[in-house]
């Protein structure tokens, strides 16, 4: 609670009852002030920060329900202790309705000056109490946005590290005369540039604890459409990813299983034969999700001797572990890869 002296606004126009208000103020070690009348009031309310303002109802001009509704939109606005003649309980819950902490009704001026310091003392506590919260509020708030953009300052470097290192392991690629090495090479760049554009898109959103699996996994495959094709791969993509966001630590292995099932799709499905078709879906069943890659070619049970290294498989084996997925192959032509797992 803060310790600095209570300040306290007191608006009445009648001088014998203000003065009364004013040494017991001072009797409490409070600073007081005075108005006479509303706009003078509200003036001073809008100018300095009061902890309570006690109001009277009747005042010169108009009343203290338009000092109430002068003060709405105040944003640090004191609390109100509303005083109103004994018989006037309408006024005090309009008073009330209106945003007053408290009411007091004048009756004799012994019994009435107890009650209005005794409701001045209960609304420094409240007005208090409601300005610290709202001050760890405000902190708390401005920790987690900063905290974000930290975040998303640390995603941004992420992002240019790993594409810097994808095209050096390019520039590396083209330099090895070994077919096998430099498809080992092109491969290992699509992977690293799959992590990379989950960092891209972190850096970009305003959420940085998901990642909206529409916008992330349509390019991602469209730059890998665009690498495989200039390895001279022409089978024909055809996407349909429903968007939703998805946590951001379950993207990166997300986008590395599809990265490999399409790229070995690409690759392999149509060995021999006429380029075809390489279909990928993804949808969300209440908190499960589906993933299906298929085509219409040679065929992949998932237990057959694979065309290549067979790190591809593997790989997928490894982050559908880390995604807490299931992989299952379809049986029929071609070949229909089903990942499912929690959103």
């Amino acid at each position: 609670m803060p310790t600095s002296t209570p300040h306290v606004l007191y608006i009445d126009d009648d001088p014998g009852l203000t003065r009364l208000v004013q040494k017991a103020m001072a009797r409490r070690g409070y600073d007081f002030a005075h108005a006479e009348t509303g706009e003078a009031g509200l003036e001073m309310i809008r100018s300095t920060t009061f902890d309570v303002v006690a109001l009277d109802h009747y005042l010169p001009t108009g009343t203290g329900l338009d000092v109430l509704k002068g003060m709405e939109t105040l944003e640090d606005r004191p609390a109100v202790v509303y005083v109103t003649g004994s018989a006037e309980m309408a006024i005090a819950v309009a008073a009330l309705k209106s945003g007053a902490t408290d009411f007091v009704p004048k009756s004799g001026a012994e019994e009435f000056m107890e009650l209005l310091v005794a409701s001045i003392d209960h609304a420094i506590d409240h007005v208090r109490l409601n300005r610290a919260k709202a001050k760890a509020e405000r902190e708390v708030r401005e920790a987690r946005e900063h905290a974000e953009l930290l975040l998303g300052e640390v995603n941004h470097r992420v992002a240019n590290s790993l594409a810097m290192v994808a095209a050096l392991v390019g520039l590396q690629s083209n330099a090895v005369e070994d077919p096998e090495a430099k498809r080992a090479l092109s491969e290992t760049q699509v992977r690293i540039q799959a992590i990379a554009g989950v960092h891209r898109h972190l850096y970009t959103s305003e959420d940085v604890r998901s990642v909206h699996t529409g916008d992330y996994l349509n390019g991602l495959i469209g730059e890998l459409e665009n690498t495989l094709q200039a390895e001279g791969q022409t089978a024909r993509l055809r996407v349909d990813v429903q968007g939703f966001p998805m946590p951001t630590e379950k993207v990166a292995s997300l986008g590395v299983i599809v990265t490999e099932l399409v790229t070995n799709a690409m690759k392999y499905a149509y060995t021999g034969s006429e380029p075809g078709e390489v279909r990928v879906r993804m949808f969300r069943d209440g908190t499960q999700v589906q993933l299906i890659v298929e085509d219409d070619g040679i065929g992949f049970s998932g237990t057959d001797k694979p065309q290549g290294t067979g790190l591809g498989s593997r790989i997928v084996k490894a982050m559908a572990i880390s995604l807490g997925a299931q992989v299952g192959y379809g049986s029929g032509p071609g070949t229909q890869v089903l990942v499912s797992f929690e959103a």
